[in-house]
């Protein structure tokens, strides 16, 4: 079986019909295809090899877990590169890139996380730069045996804390070393597993601990193009009681410090969206971090596609004139599919869901509302829905040289063909 490939004058052809359409509503289309050219996306490292890293052969602790057994993973960081140079060929747009302290590469030499340093990801700069892929970075304070405990920067210990409090400090520095020389800013996430799976006798002391231990982390001042971001969540495996960075916690600590605060779609209540909540969190915060996932009844990290959830966050986003406020990445992994596929069906629904948005009438809208015509905006939201953005998106593919429509797929099936199956 073969996907269908549309030639360029079929995606001309169409495109200018649309063009023509939305022209009448008043949006214009050359713009939004501009501005989506210059929007990066963080792809997330860790769906291409399950989570896993190259530190060590130990199991997934913290609350991660990946299931699944699809052929191919990638055992090492070239094949992990290989995996990634393919799908980010079939992704439209600039190439950013989303790093784990465990995908470091030690050369066979055991490396402590209190120990690690940028000569450890010479190899991904030099990647970066041959590619011109940004970086971005996040310290790992899971699958550890300091970890074990479910306390980490919290943690009663105080060698423990002293450990992950290094352990962060020099991932800063990693992250400004890759702002450095790839043309920053680095964004440097801040998650911790930190809870406990039932009742504690102390909700504060732990929390007093995590903010204290931050601190010290970013007491160093390391200039504007390192941006620290901390990732709140609602319950873990292991924590469902209790987390100590709750999301409530995150914030306080975001808006007191003066750095970004992350907002995770999965990291809130089952029915909770966070669509919502950037509007009323970015009065207060100049700028934020967005982990772009999708929970299943949980936290489960399953691929991106391009439902309800997306596009709410991608309309509030563009209605909000945010898009140069907040820093996209993605952050899902699915071991039971081809994983490159998942990561191309992910990035690329949310550049769609991001292009939908901007497609919009968003001033139509906006004087409809302010003039009280309730029914009429009501009805031009439901209109947008099938207007005809897949030919837009369809040229903006062939303007960054990638497959349109479904083609993709072929690429993908051969990939896994000739390279996933045979490892």
């Amino acid at each position: 079986m073969a996907y269908p490939v549309l030639n360029e004058a079929e995606i001309s052809k169409s495109f200018e019909s649309a063009k023509a359409f939305y022209g009448e509503f008043g949006v214009d289309v050359d713009s939004a295809l501009e501005k989506l050219s210059g929007l990066e996306v963080s792809m997330h490292c860790w769906q291409g090899d399950d989570v896993g890293g190259f530190e060590s052969q130990g199991e997934l602790s913290g609350g991660i877990m990946a299931t699944g057994g699809f052929p191919g993973k990638a055992r090492n960081a070239d094949e992990l590169r290989q995996d990634i140079d393919k799908a980010m060929s079939l992704i439209p747009g600039p190439r950013r890139l989303n790093l784990h302290a465990i995908y470091l590469e030690n050369g066979g030499k055991q490396v402590d996380r209190d120990e690690v340093g940028i000569e450890h990801f010479s190899n991904w700069m030099d990647w970066a730069k041959a590619n011109k892929v940004k970086l971005d970075f996040n310290p790992t304070f899971f699958s550890h045996p300091k970890s074990e405990s479910g306390f980490t920067l919290s943690s009663a210990d105080d060698g423990i804390r002293k450990f992950w409090i290094e352990h962060g400090k020099r991932c800063r520095k990693i992250a400004l070393e890759f702002a450095k020389e790839l043309g920053g800013p680095s964004v440097i996430n801040f998650w911790v597993p930190d809870g406990a799976k039932d009742l504690p006798a102390d909700r504060w002391a732990p929390r007093q601990r995590l903010a204290e231990s931050y601190d010290e982390i970013f007491s160093e001042k390391i200039g504007d193009s390192v941006k620290d971001a901390v990732e709140g969540k609602l319950f873990g495996i292991g924590s469902e009681e209790y987390v100590a960075g709750s999301n409530e916690f995150y914030l306080a600590y975001s808006l007191t410090r003066k750095i970004l605060p992350c907002l995770d779609m999965g990291h809130y209540h089952p029915t909770e969206t966070i669509h919502d909540k950037v509007s009323a969190i970015m009065t207060f915060a100049p700028e934020a971090l967005i982990h772009v996932s999708r929970p299943i009844r949980w936290d489960s990290d399953h691929v991106v596609i391009f439902n309800d959830d997306l596009m709410s966050l991608a309309r509030e986003l563009v209605r909000g004139d945010a898009l140069d406020r907040v820093y996209l990445a993605t952050d899902f992994f699915d071991a039971s599919i081809n994983r490159i596929g998942a990561w191309v069906v992910g990035i690329r629904a949310l550049k769609k869901a991001l292009l939908f948005a901007m497609l919009e009438p968003v001033s139509m809208l906006k004087q409809l509302e302010s003039e009280g015509r309730g029914a009429e905006r009501l009805a031009m939201m439901e209109e947008t829905k099938s207007m005809p953005y897949g030919a837009v998106w369809n040229y903006f593919c062939m303007m960054h040289e990638t497959p349109a429509g479904s083609a993709w797929l072929n690429e993908l099936r051969n990939y896994e063909t000739s390279v996933l199956n045979n490892r």
